[in-house]
């Protein structure tokens, strides 16, 4: 089956300045590969400082890649549109509360990427932003609310809303459970593998946690400091890892 995305030398390179005239070059990312087929999910795993960031701004669109190509179905992403590419590839944050405009309605800020990527009309916005909010398990009345009004755990099925209301192809999670206590990420997690199920949506996982790559993911991609540490399917690196980081990685007993 040909991949849904492929991710081939991707390298991110900055300029640390030493001094006035001087600068070296600082790789976060470095020659970094990996394939992601329609309908399954990637844990990128690593320590701080690894990279993970770094490559989901570049998947967003949000910051170029120094070298490397990515491809989403055969075709360059560097060739579309940002907003060609916000249909196909959207972010949930970690942050929801500050991810969120405080100032707008749920039902506002939901029907903002319906106006500037459709051409559906007030009516049909209305009634995607209700199957939208039905989906993530809110309520139609939802959308007169504003974010202070809300749980943690409600505002992140809004940013969950938010970003499946293009029905995108490709979720990317930034440690979007990191700060959900246990019982409501567990909730969060039950929700996108129906939503997955659903929506055939296929799942990239920016995490530290172990617990999401062994429940949530099909691959794992390892990064320590900007490279690929180790790549491949889950349960082979949980019984067959290649080197001390990876086995500390996926059998780490914290959840972040």
């Amino acid at each position: 089956m040909k991949p849904l995305l492929s991710v081939q030398g991707l390298s991110k390179v900055f300029q640390h300045r030493l001094g006035w005239f001087r600068s070296t070059p600082q790789f976060a990312l470095r020659n970094v590969s990996f394939d992601l087929k329609a309908g399954q999910s990637l844990a990128v795993m690593g320590t701080n400082g690894s990279g993970k960031s770094t490559l989901a701004a570049i998947l967003a669109g949000s910051t170029r890649a120094t070298e490397g190509t990515i491809e989403f179905q055969g075709n360059a992403l560097s060739c579309m549109s940002l907003q060609q590419r916000a249909q196909h590839i959207r972010m949930i944050f970690q942050d929801s509360e500050g991810s969120l405009n405080a100032h707008l309605t749920i039902g506002q800020q939901l029907e903002e990427p319906l106006l500037f990527n459709t051409k559906l009309s007030a009516e049909q916005r209305s009634e995607q932003i209700k199957r939208t909010l039905l989906k993530v398990g809110l309520l139609d009345e939802h959308r007169v609310f504003y974010p202070y009004m809300m749980s943690n755990g409600q505002r992140q099925r809004v940013c969950i809303a938010r970003a499946i209301i293009l029905n995108p192809s490709i979720l990317v999670a930034d440690e979007a459970l990191a700060t959900l206590d246990t019982s409501v990420r567990a909730q969060i997690l039950n929700l996108l593998l129906d939503l997955q199920d659903e929506l055939k949506v296929s799942y990239i996982f920016i995490t530290h946690s172990p617990e999401i790559a062994r429940h949530m993911a099909d691959h794992v991609l390892l990064l320590r400091n900007g490279e690929c540490e180790e790549y491949g399917e889950v349960q082979q690196l949980l019984t067959s890892p290649k080197s001390d980081y990876t086995q500390q990685m996926m059998t780490a007993t914290h959840s972040s």
